[in-house]
């Protein structure tokens, strides 16, 4: 069955980019503009680039306007590394941070339509752990376009591509990484509308294939986010790092697991048990519902776990309520239509009459791909491979540490972008490299493997039983019972999978080969970020273990996990950069391990 399989043409590039959302576009602009002649190649699994999860983005993008006379960068590297847990690399931090006002002016000079407040100046919201003054009072330095933000960048960084020349392949998946001599060569690609294999040669590969929100059941992620990327740099013997770090929005529309937008709570929505109290004094005494996502998520699950939640007849989800009453008519006009109308679409809910059933709801990994502050991918030992980047959400700088600020992800996919691509520009050779004799030897066995299966059990049921056991054992909160429970259940699911038939063998538009080998990554990741989560014995951000529920110092490093055969799993540790406190710069005594009090 292999040998029927084989590369059916060769693509040569100077980039390829794989995977077409908003940091990977912001990537190719910064090429295009430095390097006009550049020839870029932009992979993306969906019809089309605006299909994109960037597109979701509702809130904002925090930024210290440079004439704001109250903020500063050093209050948004704090609330950062605050947020963080205290992992988040300070070099990155800090590099992002101070880089952050460029980019709103460089996206509105390329059209985005920032909303503007009465006076004509850039509109500015509050989002939780956003603070002036370390923690005195909430700083309001999210700038945004209504509740559609990043629609606005995808149109943005869309429409500069279009005009440096960018080539997209849609609907095709990358199968393989290219290794040969330690160096980054190019990827196999399956384009899933000709039902062929592609190999593409290129100076620089750069992975933006975003997150793994299809892990979980709940989840505000699109369908496409399946782990694609992390799955692909682990076959080809690369780490993963910090897998066990994901985030759960503490308010996801109960039902679809939509978003419902930080923003709610900004412009002042407040949650409700099912006796009407608003709970979150008790857990953040100050910031209230403005605290960090982790604390709120974790304080919305404890009130459903202790019997104050409100069961959903339709979906049998306990939940609470995002009481939206009070707000007047022209913020639900102008500042939340697109959340609002989520309601109204999804479960029939009018947010000015009634209150609004959440739950949490996955929605971030902030593990990936390792890479340093220019977005090259790092080994197991931390070495840097050549001409290989990643960037935005599939990638680990770390930016976030173990818990992710909201307005911090669409910040760092347009700022890490233009690093990616300053660097890759830098970098890029005259000469083409050779790809490996074996290219393409990997996906075809993959491939001849699933065409060959047989068996009676059903991959939908499979991986709907996956995405339910993480939600149940490796959600919120989490235990070493649940943990090794949900291991063993992802190898019995592994197995399963592998005996089960695909009803069509053609290769050529089969959406259950692109199911089947989805599924292959989601149970890789699955099972990996299972396995680091019972390493890390000690709660920290957004992983939360009741049996270990407090922070421990010995810890304080970074996961770097490989496995290249499923369920064989070796783990290293990488140091956080600590480089602010180490430094001599004003305030830098508060960027030490720090308690996390709001």
């Amino acid at each position: 069955m292999a040998g029927k399989l084989r590369i059916s043409s060769t693509l040569n590039c100077d980039v390829l980019v794989i995977g077409a959302g908003g940091a990977g576009l912001r990537c190719a602009a910064e090429i295009l503009e430095k390097k006009p002649d550049t020839k870029i190649v932009a992979v993306t699994k969906v019809p089309h680039c605006q299909k994109s999860h960037t597109s979701t983005a509702q809130g904002g993008l925090a930024a210290v306007d440079p004439k704001d006379p109250v903020d500063k960068p050093i209050y948004h590297m704090f609330d950062t590394w605050k947020g963080s847990d205290c992992m988040g690399d300070q070099n990155v931090i800090k590099k992002i941070v101070e880089a952050a006002w460029e980019q709103i002016v460089w996206l509105e000079n390329k059209g985005m339509h920032f909303s503007r407040n009465e006076e004509g100046g850039l509109s500015k919201r509050t989002f939780g752990g956003h603070t002036v003054r370390f923690g005195e009072a909430s700083a309001y330095r999210a700038v945004f376009e209504a509740d559609r933000t990043g629609k606005g960048i995808m149109d943005s960084v869309w429409g500069e591509t279009l005009r440096g020349g960018i080539s997209f392949v849609n609907q095709t998946i990358a199968t393989e990484l290219l290794l040969k001599d330690n160096q980054c060569v190019g990827a196999v690609l399956f384009c899933q509308r000709k039902g062929k294999f592609v190999a593409v040669c290129a100076k620089a590969t750069v992975f933006a294939s975003g997150g793994n929100g299809q892990l979980f059941r709940v989840t505000t992620n699109c369908r496409q986010n399946t782990g694609d990327g992390l799955a692909i740099v682990l076959n080809a013997g690369l780490p993963v790092m910090d897998p066990e770090a994901v985030q759960f929005h503490p308010t996801g529309i109960v039902g679809p697991g939509i978003l419902a937008s930080e923003t709610l709570r900004s412009v002042g929505g407040i949650l409700r048990n099912k006796d009407l109290e608003p709970f979150m004094e008790k857990y953040a005494p100050k910031m209230k519902e403005l605290a960090p996502r982790d604390l709120v998520a974790r304080a919305i699950e404890t009130e459903i776990q202790e019997g104050r939640g409100i069961l959903n007849p339709d979906h049998n989800i306990e939940h609470v309520w995002i009481d939206l009453r009070h707000l007047p008519d022209d913020v639900h006009k102008v500042q939340i239509p697109e959340v609002t109308s989520f309601f109204k679409k999804y479960i029939n809910i009018d947010p000015k009459l009634h209150l609004c059933p959440v739950h949490p709801s996955n929605h971030y990994q902030m593990g990936g791909i390792p890479t340093n502050e220019f977005g090259e991918v790092c080994n197991t030992d931390g070495k840097i491979i050549p001409g290989l980047y990643a960037v935005g959400e599939c990638a680990a700088a770390s930016f976030h540490g173990f818990n992710r600020l909201g307005t911090n992800s669409i910040l760092e996919l347009i700022t890490m972008g233009q690093f990616v691509g300053e660097r890759v520009v830098e970098s890029l050779s005259d000469h083409l490299p050779a790809l490996p004799g074996d290219a393409g030897e990997k996906s075809f066995a993959l491939f001849s493997a699933y065409l060959a299966q047989t068996g009676k059990d059903n991959l939908e049921k499979i991986r709907e039983q996956s995405r339910a056991l993480m939600t149940e054992k490796v959600g919120v909160f989490r235990t070493q019972k649940g943990l090794n429970q949900a291991m063993e259940a992802l190898k019995a699911l592994k197995e399963r999978a592998q005996n089960t038939a695909l009803a069509c063998s053609s290769l050529k538009m089969n959406p259950e080969l692109i199911l089947r080998w989805e599924l292959d990554n989601l149970l890789s990741v699955s099972f990996l970020t299972a396995a680091c989560a019972l390493n890390r014995r000690e709660s920290r951000g957004g992983h939360a273990r009741r049996d270990f529920p407090e922070r421990k110092d010995e810890f304080n490093y970074h996961t770097v996990a490989g496995m290249t055969e499923f369920a064989t799993v070796e783990l290293k540790k990488r140091a956080v950069d600590m480089s602010i406190l180490e430094s001599e710069c004003e305030h830098c005594e508060r960027f030490g391990t720090i308690e996390r009090t709001y």
